[in-house]
């Protein structure tokens, strides 16, 4: 059932409501002097009394020992083709990480350029800060012998990476096999066939 209200009663709700409106303005007007009064007369507190506790005993100061320092060593083989880094402890004993140029990259030419190298420095060197290690002595081998003596590209690489990870290094090692004399070179007497 639907009520339909006439415009006369709509219109008395319209100037009821109005009406009150009004009375509710001039009311607070009123009532505004006297809130006036009341903030220049504020009334007086009455102050509990807080219990007092006893004062806490002063805690000692535990003597800050000096942060220990863990340290790895990272080794470091860059050839022409590839470059392997392996992270040990500082007696060679336990491998902490290691990662080479193949697993960053997909294609063999690749393996032994800067980039390959980079990003499994990084991958290294963020396995070692999970461990805890904040220092590293790093020792960079070439293939030596009777090989070529001086490093891949991804050494220099693998340094520069270590060094902007925040990562300290304390000692930089060249540790390539180097004869005292000569070796005998792969082949035999005869040399290669081919």
């Amino acid at each position: 059932m639907v009520i339909f209200m006439t415009e006369e009663k709509h219109e008395k709700k319209k100037t009821e409501k109005h009406d009150k409106k009004e009375d509710k303005k001039e009311h607070a007007k009123k009532e505004e002097p006297k809130k006036e009064e009341v903030k220049k007369e504020p009334a007086k507190e009455v102050p509990k009394e807080v219990p007092k506790e006893a004062p806490a005993a002063p805690v000692p100061a535990a003597p800050i020992a000096p942060r220990k320092r863990r340290v790895a060593n990272v080794h470091v083989y860059s050839s022409k083709n590839d470059t392997i880094i392996t992270a040990t402890d500082q007696s060679g004993a336990e491998t902490l990480a290691w990662a080479s140029g193949g697993m960053m990259v997909k294609s063999d030419r690749e393996e032994g350029r800067p980039y390959a190298a980079m990003q499994a420095a990084i991958k290294v060197i963020n396995l070692l800060k999970e461990k805890g290690i904040t220092l590293v002595n790093i020792k960079i081998r070439a293939p030596g012998g009777n090989g070529p003596k001086s490093p891949g590209g991804g050494a220099q690489a693998v340094v520069r990476t270590v060094a902007r990870t925040g990562m300290r290094i304390g000692r930089i090692d060249d540790v390539t096999p180097l004869p005292t004399d000569t070796m005998k070179c792969k082949g035999g007497r005869r040399g290669r066939r081919v």
